[in-house]
């Protein structure tokens, strides 16, 4: 049989005591804000850099109390409900606002506390008579939750089914994100393959000399409206094509302006110098752009290169690894107009024969969307199918009296 208790009478629901910036250290004790939570929530481990005196920490455990075996700790800004559970090996201390914190005050399973806290049920209820979704966890929220619950040896079965089911899940995901991993290695190790002639030889040309134009962008944020034309950020730029889905838009006012150096055409290439840097698109017909922050036009000569091969050349592993490199070898996060100007691209072979690699990598590259689409959906099929047990092993379905 089940009762229904409120969340508060299993746990006394508080969060800690503040710990001035002044009082954070670079070791001791850890000290953990809500993204250390959130990783502890997700593998059970962090490698933090922050950290509190050893005699703040005895303090505080004197005075106030520290999470103990059994307790549970909870973001509770920005990404709320990302829960952990102490353990007896654990010995750390947390920010306040960010964090609350659960301390057991009843024999309750705290695991099968911690798997309720990750359901579809807890947040649905959260949620409840808010009118929108919620996006900060507080003390009353949390107490004001109720749950149905079952006598301890059926959380304990419950939560056994849940761990062997999940491993399995967890087993299964694993092995998909894999063949989605190496879907994505299986068209780098092509496009290698395809440039091969191109990364060394006797006779090269720069990039500059086969461009007829090669032009930076504004370096300033365009002021964006609801309509008008795209706005190409580097979020906007992907693996040879432009992702208009969500894109900024310009007045034709700021158009203009943005297009004074050069006005983008069909078949112009736009490439990210930062965040990502490498990422490379082509713009597609009747689709009028402009160039946003970090990006570059690069317009190929039409009689010496088609834009699609120099596309996908420049994202090419080894391209991309020399693109981001200094002359030292050290990798930066952002590419020189210098560096692309001068980059050289050896044994340029005819438009003929472009044509024929693209042909080979288009055809590759429709078979690795297929299974990353495939692999994708069943990732998500996986996280729905966690949802679904969380919520029928929460809604009784998986209790016996």
């Amino acid at each position: 049989m089940t009762q229904k208790v409120m969340l508060s009478d299993l746990f006394k629901i508080g969060s800690s005591k503040r710990v001035l910036k002044a009082q954070w250290q670079t070791s001791g004790v850890p000290f953990y804000r809500g993204r250390e939570i959130t990783k502890l929530s997700q593998n059970g481990f962090v490698d933090n850099d922050l950290f509190i005196s050893e005699e703040l920490y005895a303090e505080y455990a004197t005075k106030h109390g520290v999470p103990t075996a059994g307790d549970i700790v909870i973001t509770a800004i920005g990404t709320i409900g990302n829960s952990y559970i102490v353990r007896e090996e654990d010995r750390f201390y947390f920010k306040d606002a960010s964090v609350l914190w659960l301390k057991r005050t009843s024999d309750v399973e705290s695991k099968y506390i911690n798997l309720w806290l990750k359901s579809s049920l807890m947040r649905e209820q959260l949620d409840e008579g808010n009118g929108a979704t919620v996006d900060t966890l507080t003390i009353k929220k949390l107490q004001g939750l109720t749950l149905d619950i079952p006598p301890v040896p059926e959380q304990k079965r419950i939560v056994a089914l849940l761990d062997t089911v999940f491993a399995d899940l967890e087993q299964t995901r694993a092995k998909t994100e894999q063949n989605l991993k190496n879907a994505a290695e299986l068209f780098d190790s092509y496009l290698n393959d395809a440039f091969e002639n191109n990364f060394s030889g006797v006779e090269h040309d720069s990039l500059n000399d086969i461009c007829e134009l090669i032009v930076d962008c504004e370096h300033k944020t365009a002021p964006k409206q609801e309509t008008g034309y795209p706005s190409i950020r580097t979020p906007n730029i992907g693996k040879g094509v432009l992702i208009l889905e969500g894109v900024n838009r310009v007045s034709e006012e700021t158009y203009i302006t943005w297009t004074r150096r050069a006005i983008p055409q069909e078949d112009d290439l736009i490439l990210a110098r930062e965040a990502p840097a490498g990422n490379i698109g082509v713009i597609p017909k009747n689709v009028k752009v402009c160039l946003g922050q970090r990006t570059v036009l690069i317009r190929p000569k039409k009689d010496k290169f088609l834009s699609k091969y120099l596309a996908f050349l420049i994202l090419s592993q080894k391209v991309q690894k020399q693109l981001l490199s200094h002359s030292t070898g050290a990798t930066v996060q952002h590419i020189n107009m210098k560096d692309i100007r001068a980059f050289k691209i050896y044994n340029l072979p005819s438009l003929v024969e472009q044509q024929k690699v693209i042909n080979g990598i288009d055809k590759i590259l429709k078979e690795t969307k297929k299974l990353e689409a495939i692999y994708s959906q069943k990732i998500d099929n996986l996280e729905e199918l966690k949802k679904s047990i969380l919520q029928k092993a929460f809604s009784g379905e998986l209790t016996h009296d």
